[in-house]
């Protein structure tokens, strides 16, 4: 696929280790995608579980636009849907996708209530809302997250948007990946500022 590919997937793999350290994702799950003109480039499954995010570069799959692998190591994500879903209906808008189960966001996930913005690094993103509730890796989930991408794509076109996921995490679609990865650390420190605030009011 070329060199470019390799450093490519290898930034990916980097993104996960950092995201795993940082407590944006969990063992349980979370994924990252990059489209690159006609192919996706993609975590594969068990990223966290099996592999603890510590990726190799011939780790990340290399898949064509419908999903199907191309190249690399691994089982595509069950998460997929969600990532084809944007990356094919908002291309070049948007490049990449970053999905994570960050810590401090988590609780708002598990409790169904949006992540208000509460410093000014946030505020560009704006309230964090929730998609209806669907089942993980359902094709429903996915049409839920790009109807919600849909509605702010001017965010995506400057940097990112974002959306929770009842009960599961994080989804960002953004220009590039590191654009996608900086929303998600910003995104999950508005939480923790949140939930502190909480404490002391």
């Amino acid at each position: 696929m070329g060199e470019a590919y390799f450093e490519l997937r290898q930034r990916i793999a980097e993104i996960g280790a950092l995201m795993y350290a940082r407590h944006l994702t969990d063992s349980a799950g979370g994924n990252i995608s990059l489209r690159v003109d006609e192919v996706i480039l993609m975590t594969p499954r068990y990223a966290g579980s099996k592999y603890l995010w510590h990726l190799r570069p011939e780790q990340i799959l290399v898949l064509d636009l419908a999903g199907n692998r191309l190249e690399g190591e691994g089982d595509v994500s069950r998460e997929v849907r969600v990532h084809l879903k944007l990356l094919n209906a908002f291309y070049p808008v948007g490049t990449a996708v970053v999905h994570g189960h960050a810590r401090n966001a988590l609780v708002f996930c598990s409790l169904n209530q949006p992540i208000p913005s509460m410093l000014y690094a946030t505020d560009k993103f704006g309230e964090i809302g929730l998609v209806e509730d669907a089942p993980a890796h359902s094709q429903e989930l996915a049409d839920a997250i790009g109807a919600a991408m849909a509605e702010q794509l001017e965010r995506v076109r400057k940097q990112a948007a974002a959306v929770l996921a009842p009960r599961h995490g994080v989804f960002v679609f953004a220009r590039d990946l590191e654009s996608g990865y900086d929303a998600l650390e910003r995104i999950d420190v508005s939480a923790y500022c949140a939930l502190m605030a909480r404490l002391i009011r």
